[in-house]
């Protein structure tokens, strides 16, 4: 299986909020499992927390269509609501807590 950066369902661009961001090539379902935005790496006693481009390219909203999950020891891109084609994702930005 070969690495993919982003699925096929979205795209990087400019994005009114800040910089670059990730938008929908198509529509895309609630509850969507988008992949894998950080990866927690843990060897002897030192942590490091990996940012994917799919994680790198997510801008904050106080209101986000989008959330992130842990699943072993990664967190997950999963939709809130259903996305429209052309419209921005976006997370409510934590310290790496899918909690909050």
């Amino acid at each position: 299986m070969n690495y993919k950066p982003l699925p096929d369902s979205l795209t990087i661009k400019k994005s009114n909020i800040q910089g670059l961001g990730l938008f929908a090539l198509d529509n895309i379902p609630k509850d969507t499992n988008l992949g894998i935005t950080h990866l927690f790496i843990t060897k002897d006693i030192d942590a490091l927390i990996v940012r994917t481009p799919l994680g790198g390219f997510i801008n904050h909203s106080n209101t986000p269509n989008c959330k992130k999950v842990e699943v072993n020891q990664e967190w997950h891109l999963k939709t809130l609501i259903d996305i429209k084609k052309d419209e921005e994702l976006t997370l409510k930005y934590t310290m790496y807590n899918p909690e909050l």
